[in-house]
């Protein structure tokens, strides 16, 4: 394995790279879906450029100054009208011309310290004209008191508002704004240490707090300060260390972009902390991971690569509601070696409906290429298209129990009821309701209700199934698992799995099964539409489960 500052350079070279075979716009900048990305990538080939240690296939003066270029074409499109309402504020998507494009209250709020890190750690070699527009641009963050927000939802703008006035409160000798800084973040741990994070699995939301919080824990030097950002960077990263398999995220995810499902794409956070496993030849969503890293609590690191114990992972997620309510939610995750199975018990509108719910998630490897690391079904939400892989309807129920997912979507006759799944490539066999496949270091059997079509694109086997009441169960499960009941080979184990075929109810309202672990698993729909779910004849309970 790599050393840390080795794996450091390797990303920073990395993203260099990307940068420097970008071809540029007429506008200059590299994107205009995302400011972002232009200050990221121009950082990244800025740096390289810089580090000796860092190899690199480019002109490193020309890709200083390209870099430069960037960054100054970002700075100058901040808002400075002295009497403006987004005065200080970037515009987030550029349109056609960047020049008219309307500011943003997202880029300020990650951008502007990460701009203040970049000038700490780069400002020395920097031009002095554009270091000098630096200073004038966060100045403008400073004094745009975007960050003058009172705690209230406890998420992710909150805790960058929090690093924000830590950060911007030191660097100006703003006494009140410091002492605000520290105050929330006393609050915020506090809440954490309390009720847990709400924003459960959201991997562009939760590496946000990681980067808001490294970066203060980086540039401060105030000791309670920084015991305080300890503590809550220890929490994260305990969180984050209980999902980890190979450099993916089991279990449910509040929140999932393209670059997260199928394929665990947000990956340098973690590659950097964990480096158990290869970097994809391109990097998305890398943001400033290259340079900010904070060591989780060894114990943490260390349970997290070593998943030789299978370990139930089971958390109580407490979701604000509307009203001043809470409500609980259930996750459950089960994390082998080789694969790992996570679910949440119930359904829960979150933003953009983008609640992942459930899935069978793989280490990730490059074996057969940069091919999906996860296996599961939905139902797709209203208006979206048959080959959604994100957005699901509100017509499933689900029972995770070790290596199995159990799921029944009732969904009503007036609309159209085609299930669309995801699996990873790998070798596999197709009968008439079933898909027996061998991925990695894991075997995974598929039933559905329904006949399906199954077809193999670049990276990855997608099925559809369309019938009334459609249900699917899959069980994992690892190749030592299968050997351990004489199971050689894939062939090997779809005759033993053959045998043990769920019991689909006739009316698709139930689904009853005997795992590989010998639990007897029902699911069942009841008068009222609602799903009750027992293991080994028992009614499926949360008195375990824990924020």
């Amino acid at each position: 394995m790599l050393s840390l500052e080795k794996r450091s350079r390797q990303v920073v070279g990395k993203m260099a790279a990307q940068a420097a075979g970008r071809e540029r716009l007429p506008s200059g900048l590299w994107f205009h879906d995302d400011i972002r990305h232009n200050f990221y990538y121009a950082s990244y080939l800025y740096a390289a450029a810089e580090d000796p240690e860092i190899r690199v296939r480019f002109d490193r003066e020309q890709a200083k100054a390209t870099a430069e270029d960037v960054l100054g074409l970002v700075l100058d499109l901040q808002d400075r009208g002295a009497d403006s309402r987004t005065y200080g504020h970037w515009p987030l998507h550029l349109g056609d011309d960047p020049r008219t494009a309307e500011p943003n209250p997202l880029p300020i709020e990650l951008m502007g310290s990460l701009m203040l890190y970049f000038v700490e750690r780069c400002g020395d070699s920097l031009a002095p004209g554009l270091l000098e527009r630096f200073e004038a641009a966060l100045k403008a963050v400073y004094d745009s008191r975007f960050y003058d927000r009172p705690l209230h939802e406890y998420g992710h703008h909150e805790a960058k508002h929090t690093a924000a006035k830590l950060l911007f409160g030191t660097r100006y000798a703003d006494k009140d704004l410091l002492e605000d800084g520290r105050r929330s973040l006393k609050r915020l741990l506090a809440r954490l240490n309390g009720r847990g994070m709400h924003e459960y699995g959201s991997q562009p939301w939760f590496w946000h707090w990681v980067q808001a919080f490294t970066c203060a824990r980086l540039l401060l030097d105030d000791a309670e300060i920084t015991d305080d950002l300890n503590r809550i960077l220890d929490y994260l990263w305990r969180e984050r260390s209980l999902h980890y398999i190979g450099g993916a995220w089991a279990g449910p995810h509040a929140r999932q972009l393209d670059s997260d499902t199928p394929k665990d794409g947000n990956v340098v956070f973690d590659y950097l902390q964990y480096g158990d496993f290869r970097l994809p030849p391109q990097l998305a969503r890398a943001e400033y991971a290259g340079f900010l890293f904070y060591e989780a609590p060894e114990e943490a690191r260390i349970a997290a690569m070593d998943r030789l114990v299978p370990v139930e992972v089971k958390k109580k997620i407490l979701k604000p509601q509307a009203d001043g309510s809470d409500r609980a939610l259930h996750s459950y995750t089960y994390l082998t070696d080789s694969y790992a199975v996570g679910g949440m018990w119930e359904r829960s509108e979150e933003f953009d409906n983008e609640q992942h719910r459930w899935d069978v998630t793989l280490p990730l490897s490059y074996e057969l290429g940069s091919v999906v690391n996860q296996a599961y079904f939905l139902h797709p939400a209203p208006g979206g298209s048959a080959d959604d892989l994100r957005h699901a309807s509100r017509f499933e129920h689900i029972l995770p129990d070790r290596g199995v997912v159990m799921a029944l979507y009732p969904v009503p006759d007036h609309e159209d009821p085609t299930l669309v799944g995801v699996l990873p490539k790998g070798e596999w066999i197709r009968e008439e309701r079933a898909v027996f496949v061998q991925a990695g270091g894991a075997y995974l059997a598929v039933y559905l209700r329904h006949g399906f079509e199954a077809e193999e694109s670049g990276d990855r086997i997608l099925v559809r199934s369309t019938g009334p009441c459609g249900a699917v169960v899959i069980e994992a499960a690892s190749v030592e698992e299968a050997e351990s009941l004489d199971v050689e080979d894939l062939e090997g184990f779809a005759e033993l799995m053959r045998g043990r075929a769920p019991v689909f109810g006739e009316d698709g309202r139930t689904v009853s099964y005997r795992s590989l672990h010998s639990r007897r698993l029902e699911l069942a729909l009841g008068a009222d539409g609602e799903a009750q779910a027992s293991i080994n004849g028992e009614e499926a309970g949360f008195s375990d489960y824990a924020v």
